[in-house]
Formats: C-alpha cells, sequence, structure tokens
C-alpha cells in the first residue's frame, strides 16, 4: 500500500470574502432572534417576563418578542385552568371509575369537633390563579401555602360544630364558609389564588366506632320518625277538633239569636193582641178561641160535638169505633 503525501505548502485555501461572513452572521443572529425572541403564549395562558431576574411585565395571549441571549426571561401561567387539591385521600385515576389510592392520610383528615368527638373529614379545593405576578413572587410555595391553610380553615369550622352537624347536618354551610375564610386568607398572603369551589367528599366517624354511631344514627331516625308521626295525628286531630268546637259556638250563638228574635216577635204580638182586645174584648176573644180551633181540630182524629146541657155522656159513647 503505498503513501499518500499532502503536500500542505502548495495547498491553496479558498478564500471567503468579508461580505459573506457578514451575511452568514445577520442570517445566523435572525436565526437565534426569531427562536430565541419571539414567544407565543396560549389562550389559556399569560407570560411573565422577567429581565435580568426582575418583574417587567405580563403579556396576554398572542405572540410576542422579548429580548434574547437569557436578558428577558419567560415563564408561562395558566390562569384559567382550575387545580385542585385533595385532602384525607388522593386519587390516582380520574375518569368515570375513578381509581383511589389505598394509602392512609388520617392525619390530614382526622379532626376534633366541638363536642369531642371526632370526625374523618375528607374534602377537595378547587382554585385558579387569579394575579400571575404574587403567584410566582409574594409567596415561595403556593401549592403547600393552599393545604396548610386549608386545613387549618377546615380544622377551626368543624372544631366549632358537633358531629352530628359536620356529618350530617351542616355539610354546605361548612363548606360555604371554608371557602370564604379561606379566601380570606390567601388575599391576606398575597398568593394570587382565587378560590373556585371547596366540597366535601366523605364525612364519618372514625372506622372503629362506625357500628356504634350507625346505631345512635338508626335511634335518632327512629325517635324522628315517632315525632314527626305524632305531630301528623297532632295536625290531622288538633285543627278538626278546633273546628268542630268552632261550628258548635256558631250554632249555639245562631240558636241564642234565634230564640231572642223569636221572643222579641212573641212580644210585639203579644203586644198587638192585648191593645185589640182592650179595645174590644168581646170580639177579640171570640177570634182568638176561633183562631186556636183551626189550628187544632186538624190534628185531631176524633171529634165529639155535645150539648153543653146534657149529663152522663160518657157511658153513651163507644170511645173504641171511630167517628167524626
Amino acid at each position: 500500500m503505498e503513501d499518500i503525501k499532502v503536500d500542505l505548502k502548495n495547498m491553496k485555501v479558498p478564500k471567503i470574502s468579508k461580505k459573506k461572513i457578514t451575511t452568514f452572521i445577520l442570517i445566523l443572529g435572525i436565526i437565534v432572534l426569531i427562536f430565541t425572541g419571539l414567544y407565543t403564549v396560549d389562550p389559556e395562558e399569560v407570560g411573565v417576563i422577567q429581565r435580568f431576574g426582575k418583574y417587567v411585565e405580563t403579556t396576554e395571549p398572542g405572540l410576542h418578542f422579548k429580548i434574547p441571549f437569557g436578558v428577558d426571561k419567560l415563564t408561562k401561567v395558566k390562569v384559567k385552568s382550575i387545580f385542585k387539591e385533595e385532602f384525607g385521600f388522593r386519587t390516582l385515576v380520574s375518569g368515570i371509575k375513578s381509581q383511589y389510592s389505598k394509602s392512609s392520610y388520617t392525619k390530614e383528615s382526622l379532626m376534633l369537633t366541638g363536642d369531642l368527638n371526632i370526625a374523618d373529614v375528607q374534602w377537595i379545593v378547587q382554585f385558579k390563579v387569579k394575579d400571575p405576578y404574587k403567584f410566582l413572587f409574594k409567596v415561595r410555595n403556593v401549592n403547600e401555602t393552599i393545604r396548610n391553610l386549608s386545613e387549618a380553615t377546615m380544622r377551626m369550622i368543624v372544631g366549632n360544630r358537633s358531629v352530628d352537624e359536620v356529618i350530617v347536618l351542616d355539610r354546605k354551610e361548612i363548606a360555604f364558609k371554608a371557602k370564604k375564610n379561606l379566601q380570606t386568607l390567601l388575599d391576606k398572603y398575597n398568593t394570587g389564588i382565587e378560590i373556585v369551589t371547596i366540597k366535601l367528599q366523605n364525612v364519618n366517624p372514625p372506622v372503629a366506632v362506625q357500628p356504634a354511631f350507625n346505631d345512635v344514627n338508626s335511634a335518632k331516625q327512629e325517635q324522628e320518625r315517632i315525632i314527626n308521626n305524632a305531630w301528623e295525628k297532632y295536625n290531622k286531630n288538633i285543627p278538626e277538633a278546633e273546628g268542630k268546637a268552632k261550628q258548635t259556638i256558631e250554632q249555639a250563638q245562631g240558636y241564642a239569636i234565634s230564640r231572642v228574635n223569636s221572643a222579641q216577635g212573641d212580644v210585639q204580638k203579644f203586644v198587638q193582641v192585648w191593645k185589640q182586645y182592650r179595645n174590644a174584648k168581646k170580639v177579640t176573644k171570640r177570634r182568638m178561641y176561633l183562631e186556636t180551633m183551626q189550628e187544632i181540630l186538624p190534628k185531631l182524629d176524633k171529634v165529639y160535638i155535645v150539648d153543653d146541657k146534657v149529663k152522663g155522656i160518657l157511658p153513651l159513647l163507644n170511645l173504641n169505633t171511630g167517628g167524626k
């Protein structure tokens, strides 16, 4: 194999003009400028620009330019996304059939109620970023701050209520008040976070006392059922009795008014008859006798007309036979 010798002294290197070098540098600078200076912000985001580490501005969705070569630093913040923190449980896979972690998180879910009982409270905090500047620069670890403040808020609210109120009666009120109090604390610490909702998931007594708690609930439900039945009978019978009493009183009052009016009418009638009798005694007496007979005679089955001069008439009458 023959050795190949290259004569470097006589080798000619092609010359590159300054114009080509300048053009190449210019094109390279434009490419770097495009890839490091231009940036796009998606519709659900905003861009936060830092210049030499200092906050400069917040840019809205769209195409923007920043100083390249590390002078300006871009941080995108999702301001329209809803984030979630879970307490007392963890979701492994969300969907129609969500899968949850089997690990125990009782350290954050077991709480002391106002009546010195223990409740296992599981809840969700949903939030979004409302102020990107505060979110990035005012709090070192926002998620940890949300968790600590949320747990403190929930423990305070649960501690002011009985176990029955926490588990059954006041769940919506507890969630509403927790949202309000947590938002107040987050605003106080300038976190730039807006709480969307707080939802209580499962609120139960500890596993060890659940059977006894269920027995107590069954007894209370039975008590409420008996009380409701009693009130149902009360609401049915009492109004009916009051109605009958009122009806009886009204009937008595009507009867009294009728009797008074009838008596007053009889008095007026007697006075008129008396006046007529005083003016014409014989005529009035005969008229009264005739009117009385007209009223009595139609009611009699048998009528006997006897001469007032006849004596011993009774043995002659056969009272068992009909006659008129």
